[in-house]
């Protein structure tokens, strides 16, 4: 047997499982020029027409299996065809803005956005994704899990191409070795990085003795398939786990931001709450929450979620206590600006031969509700009640003036 070649030679669009996802151009904030994506599309469209495909032919092989095999690897298969469906959404979506190559400023900001930015499915799988449904992981991330994931699928339902060829799959396993290794700078020093490079390491050299074992003429079927899907189940592991780092320490950021707008709105509302209370009695009494009681932000994902949950508890109460001091000013303006209404009326349609006991009730009524209307704080009951009823002599005044300058209608 010839022995196998010493790394990965297949590009996207070759046959079957070789074929791997394109290189996708930019990172998550530099703009994605015309060129670059037209060349990654028609690259990206050609790769999903063949997973898919692949798919398909996993699908009904899985019929062939037995009802105990079929339990064991259908899960498996629906978490694959959960990636190829986000992938083939975030496609349309691309080529949508794409448009054609017509590509602005804009349309190159939108692309690298649509490309690096994180997917979202409605299916949640066994991949500890979050319990909302979020795909917690980027365009190439999804592309290349869902090359490992189909390339152990196959292999489960004997499709991998070239079962009887070797060197084909020892080849597909060293490159998943060093992408593996290529994951482990991103996982934070200490007991979690060590436990997956040991992991790494022991699948290195399993992959190793794969070659040996291969050069001296072995039959490797039996024993190449468990170590795939161990590899690549390794590789989904490290994937998602980076993506999830990645969005906890942006809820840790959003989360401090969050602190800060409500200690903003804390003070405020405390300014707020001692204006009602110099303006008006009764005033409302509502405690107005701390935040920085709260403690610092967590770093843990547990930790933080209650954090979170804290926080929306204060923002509740400083929207309670908000709405309730600025409704008691808003009642003392709507009182004095009702006097200010009604003492213009009075003075534009009372014709000046108004009686004088209407008069000296109207200047007795008024004087009071002023009176009331300067006090500090300014008493709300009383206020109205004055208010009230200096607009109802007003009103009977202005009824009776008019009925009595009105002709009188002949019999």
């Amino acid at each position: 047997m010839t022995p196998p070649p010493t790394g990965p030679t297949q590009t996207a669009g070759a046959a079957g499982t070789g074929a791997i996802a394109p290189t996708a151009p930019g990172s998550l904030g530099v703009p994605v020029h015309a060129g670059e994506a037209q060349t990654y599309l028609a690259a990206l469209r050609e790769w999903v027409a063949q997973r898919r495909a692949d798919l398909g032919e996993v699908d009904a092989a899985v019929l062939k299996l037995t009802a105990a095999e079929q339990v064991s690897i259908t899960t498996d298969l629906t978490v694959a065809l959960t990636f190829w469906k986000a992938v083939n959404d975030r496609l349309t979506l691309l080529q949508t803005t794409f448009d054609g190559g017509r590509v602005g400023p804009q349309e190159a900001e939108r692309l690298s956005t649509l490309i690096h930015g994180r997917l979202d499915s409605n299916t949640t799988s066994d991949l500890s994704l979050p319990s909302s449904g979020s795909l917690a992981v980027s365009l190439p991330e999804a592309c290349r899990l869902l090359d490992s994931l189909t390339r152990t699928l196959q292999a489960r339902a004997s499709l991998a191409p070239g079962a009887a060829e070797a060197t084909q799959r020892i080849t597909l396993a060293r490159a998943g070795v060093e992408r593996v290794r290529d994951q482990l700078p991103l996982v934070p020093a200490g007991s979690e990085r060590d436990e997956a490079a040991t992991h790494l390491g022991r699948l290195d050299r399993r992959v190793t003795d794969l070659v040996e074992r291969a050069r001296r003429g072995a039959d490797i079927g039996g024993i190449i398939g468990p170590l795939e899907i161990e590899l690549s189940t390794l590789e989904r592991d490290l994937i998602v786990a980076s993506a999830e780092r990645a969005n906890a320490a942006k809820d840790r950021v959003q989360t401090a931001q969050w602190v800060e707008e409500l200690d903003a709105r804390g003070a405020a509302i405390h300014a707020l709450e001692r204006a009602c209370l110099a303006a008006i009695t009764p005033a409302p009494h509502l405690a107005i929450p701390n935040v920085r009681a709260l403690g610092p932000v967590p770093q843990g994902r547990a930790d933080l979620t209650a954090y979170r949950l804290k926080l929306d508890r204060v923002s509740r109460a400083l929207d309670l206590a908000h709405e309730t001091y600025a409704a008691g000013l808003a009642e003392r303006d709507e009182i004095v600006g009702l006097a200010g209404a009604v003492a213009a009326m009075a003075a534009t349609t009372l014709a000046s031969n108004l009686p004088d006991e209407s008069r000296a009730d109207l200047s007795q009524l008024r004087s009071r509700l002023e009176g009331a209307l300067a006090s500090t704080p300014m008493p709300l009951a009383r206020s109205r009640a004055l208010a009230a009823a200096y607009q109802a002599y007003v009103d009977a005044m202005t009824r009776r003036e008019t009925n009595g300058s009105s002709p009188r209608r002949g019999r």
